[in-house]
């Protein structure tokens, strides 16, 4: 593997569900340490790290929504699943040595800083991970829209969505043995074909800001710094002539 990293600073987006491990709903500490463990050798490359983690193994507010629970609550609940896993992310990253923040757009100060852009920044400068929880802050939107979003604020150099599979194909590779993987993609591929990678208002602000996107597999050891050095196994999604 190579030891050059292509980019300087970067916002990975973890789902809810990685976390789960072997498990029906929860949290699997065994899975978020190897997950810590594979941050910790992506950080070991000289790259700044900050995360953006989901809330779907403990709740899902568009779920709670369907089964007739307002939205907005619905999606406070949700928000607040992910201040969960961003703490149990933040204890296994310092088990792994690695110094981590955890900062929530709701504030809850006895528990984790709030969400402040400077004190974000100063955090990643001194080679801590930061760790962003509770989505944008506001019901409606989607953690990988809050991820594209502080991907944004912190001049990230590219935007990293870790999923089940090692990049974008043109349907679910477990339920459709032909369906075709991408390995390069841009903005307007994603949108016109309607692939679910990531949701329109996430590849809209990556768009507008002109943030590369990789996606890749999160169940490969070693596979976060392997994109990183631009190896490995990925689909990028930028401005430029997509495949397929």
């Amino acid at each position: 593997m190579g030891t050059s990293p292509r980019y300087g600073r970067v916002l990975i987006k973890v789902s809810g569900e990685a976390l789960l491990g072997d498990r029906a709903h929860g949290v699997d500490p065994g899975q978020v340490d190897r997950i810590a463990v594979d941050i910790a050798a992506a950080s070991g490359l000289g790259v700044e790290l900050c995360l953006v983690v989901g809330g779907g193994n403990i709740f899902r507010g568009v779920a709670g929504a369907a089964q007739g629970m307002e939205r907005a609550t619905a999606d406070y609940m949700g928000m607040l699943a992910t201040v969960i896993n961003a703490l149990a992310l933040e204890n296994a990253l310092k088990r792994a040595r690695l110094d981590a923040r955890v900062q929530s757009a709701i504030p809850m100060p006895t528990v984790c800083e709030p969400y402040a852009r400077p004190r974000a920044v100063a955090h990643l400068e001194k080679g801590r991970v930061v760790i962003f929880a509770a989505g944008t802050g506001n019901p409606f939107f989607t953690t990988d829209t809050a991820a594209a979003l502080r991907a944004v604020e912190m001049d990230c150099d590219a935007f990293l969505k870790a999923t089940q599979v090692d990049g974008v194909y043109s349907a679910d590779p477990k339920t459709d043995p032909s369906a075709e993987r991408y390995e390069s993609l841009t903005y307007t591929d994603i949108l016109a074909r309607n692939l679910k990678v990531l949701d329109a208002a996430a590849i809209s602000l990556a768009r507008d800001n002109k943030l590369p996107v990789l996606v890749f597999s999160l169940h490969e050891k070693g596979g976060l710094a392997a994109a990183l050095s631009g190896e490995g196994r990925f689909t990028l999604i930028t401005e430029g002539d997509g495949h397929g």
